[in-house]
């Protein structure tokens, strides 16, 4: 089965990573996402899309909510040399690069797609540690920030899938902690919840974490300007049926958190 990794600032396909930079920092954010086939379709979580309680499953939330056609790594992180992403020889693929507008100031967040999971992950690394470029960059870079931190994430399978877009738009990452346990009953609403955004295409991808900052949620949303974001958001609550799945899916989050970001020019997602 083919596999496919997404990384932020450098994110790959299969699982992903979330980085945040300090000021001045030019790292990528990172993310990754993986998934997998190997239980019977008559096992799949979509069986319990329609009851407020998740039934007991004996399979890993990766594989109950993660695409099947595909398994891809995400990471999502701040540092990112554009000759790496049009470079063949490497198996990732810049998804989008920003820097925060409104939220945590002074970051940048960076998105690779790996075309093979955890193998093309392993396989980018270890060509790194031999680029002298890359090694040079991030010597400088040292000198530009303050912290760094990355997640692997994993793609709903639910969700759009992140394709370049033209510009220009805005883009809102949407965070979200949850509370431990509850990944598989968010995904059973949001599998819903996803068919009432997507009237103005501002839906651009969503995922989950692997590794990191676990039973974390990132959705990333696009969008012409702040006021049509209010427009689009006030509008879902005219739609039968989000009310009620808004209603359920708060009380599972711990902690939320939101970023406006301005993509960067050599960002496919403008």
């Amino acid at each position: 089965m083919a596999a496919r990794v997404l990384r932020a600032g450098g994110a790959a396909l299969a699982s992903g990573f979330l980085r945040r930079a300090s000021p001045g920092s030019l790292l990528p954010g990172l993310r990754k996402l993986t998934s997998s086939d190997n239980r019977p379709r008559e096992d799949s979580w979509l069986k319990s899309l329609f009851v407020r309680k998740v039934d007991p499953r004996k399979d890993a939330h990766s594989n109950l909510l993660a695409k099947k056609e595909t398994s891809s790594l995400y990471k999502l992180h701040q540092e990112v040399l554009p000759r790496i992403h049009e470079d063949k020889h490497y198996p990732c693929t810049l998804v989008g690069t920003w820097n925060t507008w409104y939220g945590e100031q002074d970051q940048a967040v960076h998105l690779w797609r790996y075309e093979g999971g955890y193998p093309a992950l392993t396989e980018v690394m270890n060509k790194l540690r031999e680029n002298q470029e890359f090694s040079e960059f991030r010597k400088a870079r040292s000198n530009m920030l303050l912290s760094r931190k990355n997640q692997l994430l994993l793609e709903f399978s639910f969700w759009n899938e992140p394709i370049p877009r033209s510009g220009p738009n805005i883009y809102e990452l949407r965070s979200y902690q949850l509370r431990p346990g509850t990944m598989i009953e968010w995904g059973n609403y949001w599998a819903r919840a996803i068919r009432f955004r997507q009237d103005s295409n501002e839906a651009v991808g969503g995922f989950f974490s692997q590794i990191g900052q676990l039973y974390m949620v990132h959705h990333l949303w696009a969008y012409k300007d702040l006021q049509t974001r209010e427009d689009i958001r006030n509008a879902a609550w005219h739609k039968h049926g989000w009310e009620e799945l808004v209603y359920y899916t708060v009380p599972l989050i711990q902690e939320m958190e939101s970023r406006i970001m301005i993509p960067q020019k050599t960002s496919p997602l403008q």
